[in-house]
């Protein structure tokens, strides 16, 4: 039988779903002729019902200070076309135990999100992790989630560095044989990677010896901790590798055991096709007579043929002209659909976005106009964002992850990937070479062949969202029965912008609802009445499913969190520096009084402040140096009030475990209270943050309570009934939910000194000159403008354009100016 090729064009549209929503229904499978048409069948169902979806943000920066925006926009794509359904996206900061600091809901639209994180003035300095995710990605294994690991610095520390943070004291070689294992008689290539105790590639030598001693290869890195070499393995032989590190110290590690029985799989990616073959440990074997082998990308098949070792149909090409860049896995089959073999191969094509960047007035005088021009192909859609800074205040790593890297490689494999956008570089013989080496040491797990034959896929816990969804069940009788023959009334009031709808909400037989495809900003005031024919809505609890995004995280750290690399010191130093002044002009930007026309006051409304302390606080506890913080008319996304805290107040140190932690101010422990009672942080740890009213914290002395004072105090006011957090009393008979919706974006502060401001008397000390996260293209001419002006110093700009079309090209282009 003649291979079978299943050709696309240069770029690969995949079979998308039209229908999502109920990917996660069962099955029924067609009737397959034989094992190799199950095979085949098992991947066309799991490609349609079973999509990828991928996250990737560009960032304005590699790293921060304490009081800096970190500036993000989201890419999003669906088998690797723009995901133009998505609506939203989910990010989070963690610090370096895992636990989140920040997260925020951004809406998305034509595949894309602008985002935002705001890095208080006393946030800790150390190192931090991005993480970018869809709910519909959190079906699958969690290392397919987007990770961006981040440095934040203390800007008070303007020697801060972190070489020191990386002692080298150990070493580790893993070895990976192609094709998943070595098999006795049959040569093949054994590939390894050697890393740092810090999990970073470092260079080795060495030799592999058999259990007489005899030397039977040579290892040599080749690129960043990789290499190979070929090995034909002895029946009933052990082998081990003595290996040594570039600081002299020297480790002995076993190979992995030699099967006695099995096939491999060797593979040659010459670019214009990818030669396969297959070799066994007994060429008389019959069992080796009926075998398949597919190539799929995305979980579309691209290839697939019959092979016979009797006939000696044990090899083929794999033409690759008109496949897209993307990893290509390739499977041996043996009879009854029992994968033998994988091996995980990369095609490399021409086939990016070109963008071009035009200077048309650049200057590096103080506060000076200048104006870029961005070229793209004709005819295409495109969605991008532009990031401008400081070349030599902000160091970049030229070969850390970008669009590319990201979409096309290290999104479809498990395990770091040390520099994922050298690969990207050039077409090389030697950066092909190290690329298949990569595909040789990381594994591919986004799904298994094994459980998708039989018929076991994911269980889909968390759907396909469009928009924010209300859920919940109505209940009679005290809670005892569910409303079965109703509806739940809703009135919707958004105050961010004043806007209100109407809604309502059938209950089926379980007494279930669902209001879906809620669009609004911030946090909505839902008030909601259950409404039935006998009239008995009096009587009937409403209960709301809680989201996963509301809850604890609901996804675990994969992997450790590396440690940074080191920064240079000289850029690191004037980067702090810089970032120290720029905090103070912010400060002082945010302190300036702003001086109104003169105006009839005919009478003095009290500040929210003002009002929930005097509801709430009663003697002592009314007065005091301090913050006070109302609950009541914001939306708090942290698990409990200490971790609401962390941030907030200057000073204030909260460490450990964060159901009881620690808690210092100025070198001293500050007493607690809870409604104005002394207690203690397990007690208020276990407070939900949706039940807390107000929060208040004295600075030392405090004088309130009888617990002592010295070291200050916080004190925690539950809410009391009633208080809804912005009620309307004019809304009569409706109990109320709060809801957090989509996080309003801020804009980026570009001055204009064309146009005079008062503000403008102040230094301009900006690091990042310019950011856009959504560039627009003249549809007649195909260009967009970046026009920007100069800070108080920069000499040279760092410009970077990343994006994708709208038939799934991802671009990217960097220049400095």
């Amino acid at each position: 039988m003649r291979p079978t090729l299943y050709k696309r064009k240069l770029r690969l549209k995949w079979l998308i779903p039209v229908l999502i929503t109920g990917a996660f229904s069962a099955l029924a499978f067609l009737p397959a002729d034989n094992w190799q048409d199950k095979v085949l069948k098992a991947l066309q169902q799991f490609g349609q019902h079973y999509p990828q979806e991928k996250v990737y943000l560009q960032l304005d920066k590699d790293y921060y200070a304490s009081g800096e925006t970190i500036w993000f926009k989201a890419y999003i794509t669906l088998q690797n076309m723009p995901a133009t359904q998505a609506t939203n996206l989910y990010v989070e900061l963690l610090d370096q135990n895992g636990t989140i600091v920040q997260k925020k809901l951004f809406m998305a639209s034509s595949a894309g999100a602008p985002g935002f994180f705001e890095l208080p003035e006393n946030q800790k300095a150390g190192t931090y992790q991005l993480r970018a995710y869809t709910a519909y990605m959190l079906n699958y294994d969690p290392a397919f989630l987007f990770y961006r690991t981040l440095e934040v610095f203390d800007p008070q520390k303007k020697n801060a560095a972190v070489q020191d943070s990386m002692p080298i004291t150990d070493f580790a070689v893993q070895f990976f044989p192609e094709g998943g294992n070595m098999i006795q008689d049959a040569a093949g290539q054994v590939a390894f990677k050697a890393i740092d105790n810090n999990g970073y590639p470092i260079a080795v030598t060495g030799t592999v010896k058999d259990s007489k001693g005899k030397e039977v290869a040579t290892i040599t890195t080749i690129h960043d901790g990789m290499g190979m070499f070929e090995l034909t393995p002895a029946p009933n032989e052990t082998y081990q590798a003595t290996v040594k590190s570039a600081k002299g110290q020297s480790k002995t590690f076993p190979l992995p055991a030699v099967a006695t029985t099995g096939a491999a799989l060797k593979i040659f990616n010459k670019g214009a096709r990818v030669f396969y073959q297959s070799v066994f440990s007994n060429n008389y074997d019959s069992s080796f007579n009926d075998m398949m082998i597919v190539a799929q990308m995305g979980q579309q098949l691209v290839y697939k043929a019959s092979l016979n070792a009797a006939e000696g149909r044990i090899s083929g090409f794999i033409p690759t002209d008109d496949l897209p860049s993307g990893i290509m896995q390739i499977t041996l089959f043996g009879k009854d659909a029992v994968p033998l073999a994988e091996r995980l191969a990369f095609v490399r094509q021409p086939d990016t976005l070109s963008l071009v960047l035009e200077p048309t007035s650049i200057s590096t005088n103080v506060r000076e106009r200048n104006i870029l021009l961005l070229k793209v192909p004709d005819s295409l859609q495109t969605n991008l964002s532009v990031s401008v800074t400081d070349a030599d205040a902000v160091a970049v790593d030229d070969n850390a992850t970008n669009i590319m890297s990201s979409l096309l490689l290290t999104s479809d494999i498990k395990g770091f990937v040390f520099n994922p956008a050298w690969y990207f570089r050039d077409f090389a013989p030697a950066t092909l070479q190290a690329l298949d080496l990569v595909m040789m040491t990381n594994g591919w797990r986004r799904f298994s062949w094994q459980k998708i034959i039989n018929n076991e896929f994911p269980a889909g816990k968390y759907s396909y969202e469009q928009g924010i969804t209300v859920k919940g069940t109505a209940f009679t009788n005290g809670g005892r029965y569910p409303l079965t023959n109703g509806k739940i009334d809703f009135m919707i009031k958004i105050p961010y912008d004043s806007s209100s709808m109407f809604a309502s909400g059938p209950v089926n037989e379980k007494g279930e609802f669902s209001l879906s495809g809620l669009v609004f900003p911030d946090t909505a005031l839902i008030y909601y009445q259950a409404n039935d024919k006998q009239k008995r809505w009096k009587d009937v609890e409403v209960k709301f499913n809680t989201h996963f995004f509301t809850d604890n995280s609901p996804v675990k750290r994969p992997t450790p969190l590396l440690l940074p690399l080191p920064i240079n010191e000289g850029t690191l130093k004037s980067f702090l520096t810089t970032a120290s002044e720029s905090n103070k002009v912010n400060r002082s930007i945010n302190n300036r009084m702003v001086y109104l026309k003169e105006v009839n006051v005919k009478a003095r409304k009290p500040p929210k402040e003002e009002s929930i302390d005097k509801r709430y606080a009663t003697g002592m506890f009314t007065s005091g140096d301090g913050y006070t913080f109302d609950l009541l008319k914001e939306q708090p996304t942290s698990f409990n009030v200490f971790q609401y805290l962390q941030s907030k107040v200057a000073g204030l140190n909260i460490m450990g475990d964060m159901n009881n932690p620690n808690i210092s101010w100025r070198g001293g422990a500050p007493v607690l209270y809870l409604n104005e009672m002394q207690t203690d942080a397990g007690m208020l740890s276990t407070i939900p943050i949706t039940d807390i009213a107000m929060v208040k914290v004295f600075r030392p002395p405090f004088m309130g309570g009888f617990g002592g004072g010295a070291n200050g105090a916080i004190a925690i006011y539950t809410k009391r009934g009633g208080e809804g957090g912005g009620s309307d009393p004019n809304i009569k008979g409706f109990e109320l939910l709060k809801k957090g919706g989509f996080t309003v974006v801020k804009d980026f502060y570009s001055p204009n000194y064309a146009v005079k401001k008062e503000v403008h008397v102040l230094p301009d000390k900006r690091l990042t000159l310019y950011w856009n996260p959504s560039l627009t293209v003249d549809s007649v001419f195909h260009t967009a403008k970046i026009e920007f002006f100069n800070n108080d110093f920069t000499q040279r700009y760092r410009v970077v354009v990343e994006g994708i079309s709208h038939d799934g090209r991802i671009g990217r282009v960097e220049e400095i100016f």
